[in-house]
C-alpha cells in the first residue's frame, strides 16, 4: 500500500465522522467522502499530499455534499440552511474527535446482516471503494453496490443516529464489531472461493482496523485477544503456500518462514490480556495459536495444552468449527479413533453436515488411523464440496497419494 493510500485509509473514519456529525446524513455523507477519497487518490500522487490532508478531505467532501443538498428541492429548510454555509465556515476549527469507534458500532448495527456489516465496515471505516470490496469477495461491483446501498438504507430506516449506542447495547454491539473484523480476516486468510488461498488486502485491512480498535480500547481483553489472534495466525502466511500457490498444511510448514516479530507481538498481547482481563473466546483462540507458534517443530507441539484450551473454548462458545478443531486435538492426544468418534456427532448438524471442512477433517483422521480407502473417499468428497481452488488441489493430491496405498 502506497503512503498516500495508507494515509487515506487512516483518515477515512475521521473525515466521515466530521461530515456526518455536521450534516446528520450518514448515507449521503458516506458517498461524499468516497468522492473525496477518489479525488485525493487521483490528485495527490501528482500534486503532492496537502499540508493538512484531513482538512482537505473534509472540505472536498463537504462541497460534494452541499452541492447534493442544494440540488435537492425536497430537503427541509434546516438542511438548506446548513448547505448554504461554506466549508470554511463549517470547519473553521480543527476537528479533534476520533469517530472510528462510533463508525464501527454504527456499521455493525443489529439491523444489518453480517455480509452487509462487513461491506459497510470496509467502505465507511476502511475507506475501500466498492470495486475493491467486490473484487475481494468475488462478486460483481453492481452486486456489492446494491449491498452497501441497502445497508445504508437499513441504518436510516432503523433510525440510527451518529452517536455511541446506549450503554446497555454497547457490549453487544462491540461483540458484533469484533465478529465482523474476524470474518474479514478469515476470508482473507483462507478465501472461501477463487484461485488464491489468501487475500492479503483483506487480512491487512482486518489487522489495521483491529489495531485501531485496540488503540481506542486498549484495556478490553477481547479486543486485545482478537488482535493477538490475527497477528499469530498471519505470522504463518509465508509458509502456507508453495511457489505454485499450493496449500501447505500446518504440520508440513517450514517454520523458519514464520514471521517472528509478529509472533513476539502476538504472544506479548495475549499474555497481557490473559493476566489483566476477563477471559473470552478470542483470547482462548489466541492462546491456542501462541502454543502452536512456540513449537519449533510440528512434533514439539504441546497437544495436551491445546486440547485443554479447545475444551475450554467449547464450553465458552460452542459451535461446529470449534468441535472440528477439538476433534483434531483429541486425535493427537488420544488417537485418531477418539477424534473420529467426536466427529460423528456433527453428521446431523445442518451447519456442517454438507461442509467440506467436516469431510476434510474426517479424511485426515482416517488417514492417521491407517484407513486409507475411506480416507481417500473422504478427501475426494471434501474436494468436490469446496469452492477454493487451492483447497481443491490439496485435497485431490491427498486422495491421489492414498490411491497408491489402497489395496
Amino acid at each position: 500500500m502506497s503512503p498516500p493510500e495508507d494515509l487515506l485509509r487512516q483518515l477515512t473514519p475521521q473525515v466521515l465522522g466530521a461530515v456526518v456529525r455536521r450534516y446528520g446524513h450518514f448515507d449521503s455523507a458516506e458517498d461524499a467522502v468516497q468522492e473525496a477519497l477518489l479525488a485525493a487518490a487521483m490528485q495527490w500522487p501528482e500534486q503532492g499530499v496537502p499540508a493538512d490532508p484531513k482538512a482537505w478531505l473534509i472540505t472536498v467532501a463537504a462541497r460534494r455534499l452541499t452541492d447534493q443538498l442544494r440540488s435537492d428541492s425536497a430537503r427541509q429548510r434546516r438542511e438548506d440552511s446548513v448547505a448554504a454555509m461554506s466549508p470554511a465556515e463549517q470547519y473553521a476549527e480543527p476537528v479533534a474527535e476520533d469517530d472510528t469507534l462510533t463508525l464501527l458500532l454504527l456499521c455493525c448495527h443489529p439491523a444489518l446482516s453480517a455480509p452487509s456489516q462487513v461491506a459497510l465496515t470496509l467502505r465507511a471505516v476502511g475507506g475501500l471503494g466498492t470495486k475493491e470490496i467486490a473484487r475481494a469477495f468475488l462478486v460483481p461491483e453492481s452486486t456489492m453496490a446494491q449491498r452497501i446501498s441497502r445497508a445504508k438504507s437499513a441504518i436510516k430506516a432503523a433510525g440510527a443516529r451518529f452517536e455511541p449506542p446506549p450503554e446497555q447495547e454497547r457490549g453487544q454491539r462491540l461483540v458484533a464489531v469484533l465478529h465482523v473484523l474476524y470474518l474479514i480476516f478469515n476470508e482473507g486468510y483462507t478465501a472461501s472461493s477463487g484461485p488464491q488461498l489468501q487475500r492479503t488486502d483483506l487480512t491487512g485491512e482486518a489487522i489495521r482496523l483491529t489495531r485501531e480498535l485496540h488503540r481506542l480500547l486498549p484495556k478490553d481483553g477481547e479486543v486485545t485477544g482478537l488482535l493477538a489472534l490475527m497477528l499469530l495466525t498471519d505470522s504463518r502466511r509465508a509458509a502456507r503456500t508453495r511457489p505454485d500457490g499450493g496449500l501447505v498444511p500446518l504440520d508440513e510448514q517450514d517454520r523458519t518462514l514464520w514471521n517472528r516479530p509478529l509472533i513476539e507481538e502476538g504472544v506479548a498481547l495475549i499474555t497481557e490480556a490473559l493476566t489483566g482481563s476477563a477471559l473470552g473466546p478470542y483470547q482462548v483462540q489466541a492462546a491456542i495459536s501462541a502454543v502452536h507458534a512456540e513449537a519449533v517443530r510440528a512434533q514439539d507441539t504441546d497437544w495436551p495444552q491445546i486440547l485443554a484450551l479447545y475444551r475450554l473454548l467449547e464450553r465458552m462458545a460452542p459451535n461446529p468449527v470449534v468441535t472440528l478443531n477439538l476433534a483434531v486435538a483429541l486425535a493427537m492426544v488420544d488417537g485418531p479413533r477418539a477424534g473420529l468418534d467426536l466427529l460423528a456427532g456433527l453428521n446431523s448438524d445442518r451447519r456442517t453436515a454438507a461442509h467440506h471442512r467436516l469431510a476434510a477433517v474426517r479424511a485426515h483422521l482416517l488417514e492417521l488411523a491407517g484407513e486409507h480407502a475411506d480416507a481417500r473417499e473422504a478427501y475426494l468428497l471434501a474436494a468436490s464440496r469446496t469452492t477454493s481452488g487451492p483447497e481443491q488441489r490439496y485435497l485431490a493430491e491427498r486422495a491421489a497419494r492414498l490411491a497408491t496405498r489402497t489395496p
